[in-house]
């Protein structure tokens, strides 16, 4: 298959590595990027051919992966248009529904909309996709290949979960972050030198996190094996449980999947 990716930015950038790295050759592999500066570097980096002309990095493509920000879409869409035959359409424009790119695309409807998140930068991210109902199995197969070169998949039965995909695993690296430097503060209040408190914070969440995919317990069951009655863990616990953490983060991502229902609806009013 010939793949060609309309945007050049980082997430196109980690898709044509993972690609690369499972044996695509770079022949089979174009970016249509505007910026001359980002196309000499994917060039550079990869060895892809970059063009600057939609038609032209279009040309002879069995799949388009819309790898722009969600702003330029409609414009992007509305010149692909006229260039699309039996293509799979698949984009990684955050909070674009399928109904609204297929209206801009000309009611074309082989499209796949994917949620990425951040740590498909380094091969371990997860996507969620949803297909349009005229999408084939055998194209919904190829175009999870694709996000496989980055990390794992799941299929979304109806694009309603899209929003909250987009406010668990989407944003949640960044809710990951946040508990690190969290940890990472109080190491260094308790003492430790910057470098100290990254290796123990980032270490303890990386081993956590293993324990977590590898074994065949839940959180519940790992976090109670962890808090020995009367011991130190159970007091941070309490501690957390009378902050009301749990809810409190629960709440921040039923915001997040508002927000991205909220920026659904905004995008879909351009005509």
């Amino acid at each position: 298959m010939n793949v060609t990716f309309i945007g050049g930015g980082n997430m196109a950038s980690a898709l044509i590595g993972g690609l690369l790295q499972q044996g695509w050759a770079a022949s089979s592999l174009r970016v249509v990027e505007v910026s001359a500066d980002a196309s000499e570097a994917i060039q550079r980096r990869f060895g892809v051919t970059a063009y600057a002309d939609l038609p032209q990095g279009c040309a002879g493509s069995d799949i388009i992966i819309l790898a722009v920000k969600p702003q330029q879409l409609r414009e992007v869409a509305l010149a692909l248009k006229a260039l699309l035959r039996s293509q799979i359409v698949i984009s990684i424009a955050a909070g674009i529904r399928t109904r609204d790119l297929s209206r801009w695309l000309g009611g074309y409807a082989r499209v796949v909309r994917v949620m990425p998140n951040t740590p498909a930068l380094v091969r371990a991210g997860i996507s969620g996709l949803y297909a349009m109902p005229t999408v084939t199995q055998a194209e919904k197969q190829q175009a999870e290949a694709i996000l496989a070169a980055v990390g794992s998949t799941l299929w979304l039965e109806s694009e309603e979960q899209m929003d909250a995909i987009t406010a668990v695993s989407g944003s949640g690296p960044a809710y990951v972050f946040y508990f690190i430097e969290a940890l990472q503060h109080a190491a260094q209040e308790l003492g430790f030198d910057a470098e100290q408190a990254k290796q123990l914070s980032l270490d303890t969440f990386a081993g956590a996190v293993k324990l977590a995919k590898q074994g065949a317990e839940d959180a519940q069951t790992l976090r109670e094996r962890v808090t020995s009655k009367g011991g130190t863990t159970e007091r941070a616990l309490a501690s957390m449980g009378a902050d009301q953490v749990k809810e409190a983060i629960v709440r921040a991502i039923r915001a997040a999947a508002e927000r991205s229902r909220e920026l659904g609806d905004e995008f879909g009013k351009a005509d």
